[in-house]
């Protein structure tokens, strides 16, 4: 019983991971909207991309923690 328990939290924690892949796909979707729109700004609006990219990385990588820890420590 618990160990099904388990498995059923660590399955709804990694939803948040689906979050994130949506979220990659909106900032790198928005940096090619925004350097269509303006190609002067290519380098500045890539350095915002990356931090976007880095962020909701990290957002996926506390999901996925959490998801370990409910399956490993419990």
């Amino acid at each position: 019983m618990l160990e099904s328990a388990k498995v059923i939290g660590a399955g709804l924690a990694t939803i948040g991971l689906i979050g994130s892949g949506i979220g990659v796909g909106l900032v790198f979707a928005a940096l090619i909207s925004a350097t269509a729109r303006n190609p002067s700004y290519r380098q500045e609006l890539f350095s915002f991309a990356i931090l976007g990219f880095a962020l909701t990385e990290a957002l996926a990588l506390f999901a996925l923690m959490v998801a370990f820890l409910i399956l490993y420590a419990f």
